[in-house]
């Protein structure tokens, strides 16, 4: 039996761990955080769980490896690594795409291309006996994983899961700006990654094409946006539940915040350690805070797309 499985994607720093952590107050529904990264900083580096415990002695991973894999192991850490790099890669989404709900059978592969088609399996493979040990340990009806890439989105939905797909987007203005800035990361005070505002652009037009495409090969993808989300968390999440068919309910949002309870999330954003009473305000310091060149490039770079979900090139911002 397949796992329903509800996917969400979008650039980092798009509000993804939060709508994460919204939908995980839901009945029925575990998150689990970015999957895609379990290996490296779960099962290789130890890092902790959402929990505060290392990965290796959180009772609720341990629990889903003895199931799914028999335990985790530094050797299927490094398997699905490298399965990772051979496959689950932007470059390949045209291929990918190809394999999603085809209209005529395709001829024969050449050798390469079924070695390459075995690599998939064997990857989707792992995340299928993943997410179906966390559903059978937790008797969830739903799992979340928010791993972002719209590569593996494209992997999951020609593997015959039960897949949704929550496109988070965000002004690409307040992305690049959160990209440019030094945050220290919580499990180690190293800092994490660093972009340029027109890198940042690049890859924020990137992944949300691709999240374009996926839906025009028939995916059920649903687009929400931080910014609606922070300022109307309420009826945002009843219409999003509502698409996505998710058990009656909501979190406990009163005042301006909600209320989140202990979640075993691998990895993601800082915000995915929070318990008890989490503020929901927009973060907007790139009004201020970002250089105006800075601002005016990473506008010329993505307009296209900024008018289309809704953003003004100028002045406030979202409409």
């Amino acid at each position: 039996m397949s796992s329903r499985v509800i996917y969400v994607g979008g650039l980092g720093r798009s509000g993804t761990t939060l709508l994460e952590r919204l939908l995980g107050e839901l009945p029925g529904v575990v998150p689990l955080g970015e999957v895609v990264h379990l290996w490296a900083r779960g099962v290789g580096r130890d890092e902790p769980c959402g929990c505060g415990a290392p990965f290796g002695r959180c009772p609720f991973w341990r629990r889903i490896g003895e199931s799914a894999f028999g335990g985790w192991s530094p050797g299927l850490a490094r398997r699905v690594l490298d399965l990772r790099r051979r496959v689950d890669r932007t470059r390949r989404i045209p291929f990918l795409a190809r394999r999603i709900r085809p209209r005529r059978p395709a001829p024969r592969p050449p050798r390469l291309r079924r070695a390459r088609d075995a690599e998939l399996a064997e990857y989707l493979a792992a995340h299928r006996r993943l997410y179906r040990a966390a559903r059978e340990a937790t008797g969830a009806e739903v799992i979340v994983d928010s791993s972002k890439h719209a590569s593996l989105a494209f992997c999951l939905a020609g593997a015959g899961e039960d897949l949704s797909v929550v496109h988070m987007v965000r002004d690409a203005r307040a992305v690049a700006h959160s990209w440019s800035r030094l945050v220290p990361r919580p499990e180690d005070g190293t800092p994490m990654t660093r972009w340029r505002p027109a890198a940042t652009a690049v890859h924020w037009l990137a992944q949300n094409l691709a999240f374009h495409l996926l839906a025009r090969r028939g995916v059920p993808v649903t687009r929400v946006r931080y910014e609606d989300l922070v300022d109307a968390p309420r009826p945002t999440l009843a219409r999003l539940a509502r698409r996505l068919r998710l058990p009656a309910g909501e979190p406990a949002l009163h005042d301006g915040a909600v209320t989140l309870s202990v979640a075993h999330t691998v990895s993601g954003n800082p915000m995915r350690f929070a318990v008890g009473a989490l503020p929901l305000r927009r973060d907007d310091s790139w009004r201020t805070g970002m250089a105006r060149r800075h601002r005016w490039l990473v506008t010329a770079l993505t307009w296209p797309l900024l008018l289309r979900y809704g953003y003004r090139l100028a002045g406030q911002g979202a409409r």
